[in-house]
């Protein structure tokens, strides 16, 4: 294709997002051992920290136009489990505690280069769930650490999945004018300042975790963090995701296993990163942070199962973007390929999967199985 265009265009993007979070990877692991004794995440060769059953999928050969194929293990649907805690006031509480952090993280007057900056307070600001922080802070809490021990990395959570929200906006890939209701980041800005407002969020993630981590954390922990975040946006994380998933547009009979694949990586690479973060954090040992990153790789996926049932159901105004853009481009999505009945199923046995993983916890484990309802059951 000509360059310029559609196919060119978004991969280079996604190109220079993958060296500059190779870059913070390579750094970091030159500063940490290969292992840290019982309280962090494996490294795995500089690719997202988790145990090889959980790696299989980040490593399988690419097929065809590109896209990449898993090899899906079949897993039997354990029973749902009910939790009587109060996610609402959780994530009231959450949200209220985070967005005070986003809004500091970001100055509101630079006097050098104050369109940037307005750029990203507009997309940062302009509210959202807040899962990625919320999934943060329960983890760490979960395993005995705090809320300030951890917010600053569910700060640079939200930061990178802005960045991967106004870089999926623009006309270079979905094309979209409409994100949380309001005007998306090249509409209001331009290309060229969303595009750089989307790389300086991603930079300051980083940034944002060392200046800002209490001194309580052990600097190892901080470093892992910052390695775990790199992955997640990285070739095999959320640009690889991206990427793939593009290529695939091309292609009309795109398996179940294609799907995952592609958000694993696209969608369930920050979800994971999240809840790895909150329990490095609180210096887990390898068992319990393999735990917590099974929950999150089934959510990852139930995640973006919802994402296809709403879009198939709901209208623009509840969503806050545009609906029906999968079925008006003949996407491939899970409620394409299952049906609305069989995508709702799946959606449920992922559920339950994720609650599974985390029975090793307890009582304690209530928001994160709570959040795991939310994911499936939220309306927008």
């Amino acid at each position: 294709p000509a360059v310029g265009s559609r196919m060119v265009r978004y991969p280079i993007t996604q190109a220079a997002v993958c060296l500059a979070t190779v870059a913070v990877v390579v750094l970091c692991n030159a500063r940490s051992p290969s292992t840290l004794k019982g309280t962090l995440v494996r490294h795995s060769g500089g690719v997202v920290a988790m145990p090889k059953t959980q790696m299989a999928w980040m490593q399988q050969p690419r097929t065809r136009l590109g896209c990449a194929r898993a090899e899906v293990q079949a897993t039997e649907s354990k029973p749902s489990t009910s939790t009587d805690f109060d996610l609402n006031t959780f994530l009231i509480e959450k949200k209220k505690s985070v967005e005070k952090a986003l809004d500091a993280s970001v100055q509101s007057n630079c006097k050098e280069t104050g369109k940037i900056c307005d750029a990203m307070r507009y997309s940062l600001l302009a509210g959202g769930k807040r899962v990625r922080p919320a999934l943060c802070i329960a983890a760490c809490e979960m395993l005995g650490g705090t809320e300030e021990m951890c917010m600053p990395s569910a700060v640079a959570l939200e930061m990178i999945h802005t960045m991967s929200l106004i870089h999926d906006d623009l006309p270079a890939m979905d094309n979209d004018d409409l994100r949380r209701g309001m005007p998306t980041s090249h509409v209001k800005y331009g290309e060229d300042i969303a595009i750089l407002a989307g790389d300086a969020l991603l930079s300051e993630s980083f940034a944002h975790v060392a200046k800002n981590t209490p001194k309580s954390v052990a600097p190892e922990r901080i470093v892992e963090v910052i390695r775990i975040l790199g992955d997640s946006v990285g070739p095999v994380g959320l640009a690889g995701g991206q990427v793939m998933d593009l290529e695939c547009e091309a292609k009309k009979d795109v398996t179940t296993e294609e799907l995952q694949w592609i958000h694993r990586h696209k969608t369930g690479a920050l979800l994971i990163a999240a809840v790895a973060s909150g329990a490095v954090l609180a210096g887990a040992t390898q068992a319990e942070v393999d735990a917590c990153i099974e929950y999150a790789e089934k959510i990852g996926l139930a995640f973006q199962v919802a994402d296809d049932i709403l879009d198939a159901t709901q209208t623009s105004e509840v969503l806050g973007k545009t609906a029906g853009k999968d079925e008006a481009v003949d996407k491939t999505t899970y409620v394409k390929l299952l049906g609305l009945e069989g995508a709702k199923a799946e959606a449920q046995k992922l559920r339950d999967e994720a609650v599974a993983a985390l029975e090793p916890f307890g009582e304690k484990a209530g928001p994160l199985k709570a959040l795991a309802d939310f994911i499936v059951n939220r309306n927008s």
